[in-house]
């Protein structure tokens, strides 16, 4: 009976398979003495005065429901936020929602807009939530390969796609600063790839959950270039270290919110409001919180990037979130997921296969950062022993 219902499920749930990352790195996690540099999550603590903020509104018994598009002062401190931080203007009162994280936002954003047949283009290396979104209703990822431009999608690379599949694109996905690349934009790439895209009836993506974290100048959005076809998906998790209070948000003009806000409303009812009182003290009274953790950010980025280059591993200097993406050198396992469990085993260093994350990963590995100074520190020791043995070993061979 149980095969016969199971058989009877969504067709599409067969063609994902469970995550690559989440699975990854529970395998590591049994292996006693590991390091992990897997999971893209902060190592800081929330600041003390947003938990005080969410002590208080339990206190307060603000434990009913919220407004299924968040509390209006949240609302109001994430338009000023946006505002004083990148220049996007959104009515709080009918172009921003207040989701369960950015992943619920990716969620209700490509179930809202695509039908069967739609097509959804993706840069890659890309976070790899959204190919089963797109899957699940029914459209089709179209990955474009920046691995040959620095990780960097190119207007002609876009323009070439955009013409080869024509009216059935829905979509493109911009996620800077990537995960996992740690690549971002500069303002002319930007303004290049813009000027593309407003001449196609497209909506366009902006993951935009790692932009307090950039190395040098500051985030821009793509949808200060394109406000009438942007949809923005920020968040608190990376910004204010509240991964695990699950608050995220939408932007986007006033007739595609109101759409977006009938998924949102139907999946959740509303996000808890506890974390809303927090997210408030967040945007409103820790605006800069996050500039100490990117400070320590870029510093450990340092450390690790001149640490695996010495280690022979070409990588791209990240300029933003907290990843490294280094290539596997030619002479060691080159399937990204058989070297990431030889040296989990080997070295007892983890890390994120590179295949995880689409065209142009294959053969990269992802190191997250977002560890303290001290692991990172005795990571590279040990990579750097495993690079030295393998070394030994090719000698005795040759």
């Amino acid at each position: 009976m149980t095969h016969s219902l199971v058989s009877k499920m969504k067709k599409e749930l067969s063609l994902i398979q469970p995550s690559d990352i989440l699975k990854f790195d529970q395998e590591a996690s049994a292996i006693p003495g590991i390091i992990k540099l897997t999971i893209g999550e902060p190592d800081f603590n929330t600041p003390e005065h947003v938990k005080e903020a969410g002590k208080r509104s339990i206190d307060h018994n603000r434990s009913h429901y919220a407004p299924p598009n968040g509390t209006p002062e949240l609302r109001q401190a994430i338009s000023r936020f946006l505002e004083k931080k990148y220049g996007l203007f959104y009515n709080a009162d009918h172009e921003i929602l207040v989701t369960a994280g950015a992943t619920e936002a990716i969620y209700t954003v490509l179930t809202s807009i695509l039908n069967p047949g739609d097509k959804v283009l993706m840069p890659t290396p890309i976070f790899p939530l959204y190919i089963p979104d797109t899957l699940l209703a029914k459209a089709e990822p179209v990955f474009m390969d920046t691995s040959d431009n620095g990780f960097v999608l190119s207007p002609e690379l876009l323009e070439k796609t955009l013409a080869e599949h024509g009216d059935a694109v829905k979509a493109v996905i911009f996620n800077f600063p990537c995960n996992p690349t740690g690549v971002t934009y500069r303002r002319d790439q930007i303004e290049a790839l813009a000027n593309v895209l407003k001449k196609h009836d497209i909506f366009v993506i902006c993951d935009d959950i790692y932009s307090e974290l950039t190395y040098g100048e500051r985030h821009i959005s793509m949808a200060e270039y394109l406000p009438n076809q942007a949809i923005v998906i920020n968040g608190a998790s990376k910004s204010h270290a509240m991964t695990g209070w699950r608050i995220g948000f939408i932007c986007a003009p006033a007739a595609i919110a109101t759409e977006l806000g009938k998924i949102h409303q139907f999946t959740i009812t509303s996000t808890a409001t506890v974390a809303q009182d927090a997210a408030l003290e967040a945007f409103e009274n820790g605006i800069d919180d996050g500039v100490h953790m990117r400070a320590e950010y870029q510093k450990r980025r340092d450390f690790v990037y001149e640490a695996m280059s010495k280690n022979g591993f070409d990588c791209v200097k990240p300029q933003g979130a907290f990843y490294l993406f280094a290539k596997i050198p030619a002479h060691m396992i080159q399937n990204s997921m058989d070297f990431s469990r030889d040296l989990a085993h080997k070295a007892k260093v983890a890390v994120i296969p590179g295949g995880s994350f689409g065209p142009g990963g294959e053969g990269y590995i992802r190191i997250s950062y977002a560890a303290s100074m001290e692991q990172l520190q005795e990571a590279m020791r040990r990579i750097a022993h495993y690079v030295e043995t393998l070394k030994e070993q090719r000698s005795v061979q040759q």
